[in-house]
């Protein structure tokens, strides 16, 4: 394989950017995920709950976060550097994820702030951080793969 713009090598491996892309995705959420736990980094972390709209915890004290929500993050985190091996599963995480993100986002919208609902839990800066993320992580995989389908049929 020859060397090109699109490709980074690592170990002797070729990464593609959508698969750079899956694992740059991958390595936020892990990250986010860890941070929720360390005290100072979360504000409240003493009110931080297992699940449920009551936790009091904050991530950066901006982003309402519980153990779920974190674990969440972990294992998201996991999933999208476990895809991110191949092309097509690379691209199938960003634009699912994407997807997954987007329907948190409007569940975020519908749901009241301070119901049983509202179990993961998120408030107003966790509903459009969701939005943003979504639209970006299926942005990515379509651009990133855009070239690659016509030459590769289904990836």
């Amino acid at each position: 394989m020859t060397a090109s713009p699109n490709y980074a090598h690592v170990r002797g491996h070729a990464y593609t950017n959508v698969q750079k892309a899956a694992m740059a995705a991958g390595v936020v959420f892990l990250l986010v995920g860890i941070l929720g736990f360390i005290p100072g980094i979360t504000t409240n972390y003493n009110l931080m709950s297992f699940a449920g709209h009551d936790s009091g915890a904050m991530l950066l004290g901006v982003f309402q976060v519980s153990v779920l929500h974190n674990i969440v993050h972990l294992l998201y985190g996991v999933v999208g550097l476990a895809l991110a091996r191949s092309v097509a599963g690379s691209r199938n995480y960003l634009i699912w994820g994407g997807v997954v993100y987007l329907a948190l986002w409007l569940y975020g919208l519908i749901i009241g702030h301070e119901t049983a609902a509202n179990f993961v839990p998120i408030n107003t800066a966790d509903n459009w951080l969701h939005f943003v993320l979504g639209v970006a992580m299926v942005a990515l995989g379509f651009l990133l793969t855009r070239e690659r389908r016509g030459i590769m049929g289904r990836t």
